[in-house]
């Protein structure tokens, strides 16, 4: 007993908590220019994401541009319960959720698929040719593929001459002046430009997979498609799953860049989503309060939303993000 408190009270002591700390400060000295980096990096962050946090408190006060955050008078709910009572709302979230869950349930599964696709591609110059051409359009900014659409989708434009030429249609369609075609081209573009980029993810942990569970497969007698369901899948569903609650705690984000370029006047009915909506409250109309009021309720719900995704999938797979 004697013998084990004493060397309870030696490694309690001083001199010991100094050796212990002594390989941390050597670790941290021999990536110091790692630190460095990485210290910038949460310097940005502080400065950029945490520092105007502050500004948030707006959304319970009265704020003008003319007065100091500090000066506004305080309001309390009101402008949640504004919002709420808002003849948009409906609107809004009809068009939020109607786009952001199409994207989900049709987007998010579609890199998986490609990407196990073209895994199974044996011509490499053909599989990187691929890569290229699906990946290239994520580098391209909405401002300028937002052009592009437009030109395409007018009534001189490429898709009207297409679905002319094979008698698809009899007249020329303007797309983006109708409101029923605005979720189809939104939904769509999305994919066009995202596909091969989100697909890299998966192609990267569909590399990491042991090449000698394929082999065994093989030798059982396993075919391609049974390889992909009983050892592809199953060794990525790690990766699927993070990147799927990820997915669900961005439901609310309905892609404001891509939005903002495609909208007009007259598909405004389909493409009035929080995000717009924000906007138009805020910047273009001066309600600094209310329009801050209705982002920090989206992220609240984001938030839960995330939280809720990331409790389902730890105990279906035991994958989590926290």
């Amino acid at each position: 007993m004697k013998a084990s408190s004493q060397i309870t009270m030696e490694s309690n002591s001083p001199n010991a908590r100094r050796e212990g700390w002594k390989p941390i400060f050597r670790k941290i000295y021999r990536q110091r220019y790692l630190q460095v980096m990485a210290l910038l990096g949460i310097a940005w962050m502080i400065v950029f994401n945490y520092i105007p946090m502050y500004g948030i408190i707006i959304a319970f006060k009265e704020y003008d541009i003319i007065s100091t955050i500090s000066e506004a008078p305080w309001v309390g709910l009101d402008h949640f319960k504004e919002f709420l009572q808002d003849d948009a709302l409906i609107e809004v979230i009809r068009n939020t959720l109607g786009i952001s869950l199409i994207k989900l349930i049709v987007g998010f599964p579609l890199p998986i698929i490609f990407a196990l696709l073209l895994n199974e591609v044996r011509s490499v110059f053909f599989k990187k040719s691929v890569q290229t051409i699906t990946y290239l359009p994520h580098f391209l900014s909405w401002v300028v593929l937002g052009g592009i659409l437009a030109t395409w989708l007018s009534d001189v434009g490429v898709i009207n001459k297409i679905l002319l030429a094979m008698n698809v249609i009899d007249a020329p369609i303007s797309y983006l002046a109708e409101a029923k075609y605005f979720w189809t081209i939104i939904i769509a573009s999305d994919i066009w430009k995202e596909l091969g980029w989100s697909a890299i993810i998966y192609l990267a942990a569909i590399s990491g997979v042991s090449p000698e569970l394929y082999e065994a497969a093989t030798i059982d007698g396993a075919g391609r498609f049974q390889k992909i369901l009983n050892i592809t899948l199953p060794s990525i569903m790690g990766t699927i799953s993070i990147l799927f609650i990820l997915a669900v705690g961005g439901v609310l984000n309905s892609n404001f860049d891509q939005i903002l370029v495609l909208r007009n006047q007259l598909n405004a009915s389909a493409s009035n989503v929080i995000d717009i909506y924000v906007y138009q409250t805020g910047l273009n109309e001066g309600r600094y309060s209310y329009s801050t009021a209705v982002g920090l309720l989206k992220n609240v719900i984001a938030l839960t939303l995330l939280i809720g995704a990331n409790s389902v999938t730890k105990k279906l797979n035991n994958t989590s993000l926290f």
